[in-house]
């Protein structure tokens, strides 16, 4: 009897595996390599669809380092997203009395119902500064995987 072939990740595979998201200077975003390994199925967001890209056509059992490029996990930072924003928006879309700090991360209210977040750089008396680029825009990544179960 020929030996089975692994299974392969498909678009809709459902996975067990180890992965781990990190700044080119090694600096882990997210890793579940200490701990228990995700289940999860593809197609549904549970990994960014960057990601998911990766991981197509491995076979079980494949343990992969990838090197992301700056701006292909991520987007390149788009300097039309650093935005001056009134102090009226930034109260409305505040809790009263709010106290921010350069660096925070505030949520504002997008048309349509979603939200959309910005981190803050500038605070004046009329204005703020905000950079509503995901805050890994531009960045080179490591995406480590190993494949545990692939059905």
């Amino acid at each position: 009897m020929p030996n089975a072939q692994p299974a392969v990740v498909t678009k809709s595979a459902y996975l067990t595996l180890h992965y781990r998201l990190a700044t080119s200077a090694g600096t882990d975003i997210v890793t579940t390599f200490s701990g228990n390994p995700a289940t999860l199925m593809l197609g549904q967001g549970q990994l960014a669809p960057f990601l998911e890209d990766c991981l197509m056509g491995l076979p079980e059992g494949t343990h992969h380092t990838f090197e992301l490029a700056p701006g292909q996990g991520f987007g390149e930072r788009n300097p039309d997203l650093v935005r001056l924003v009134t102090r009226a928006t930034l109260d409305e879309n505040s809790a009263p009395g709010a106290d921010y700090k350069i660096g925070d991360l505030v949520n504002f209210a997008a048309p349509g119902g979603g939200q959309f977040a910005g981190l803050l750089r500038e605070l004046k008396a009329d204005s703020a500064l905000f950079d509503f680029n995901h805050p890994l825009a531009g960045q080179a990544l490591t995406f480590e995987v190993k494949l545990i179960a692939v059905l």
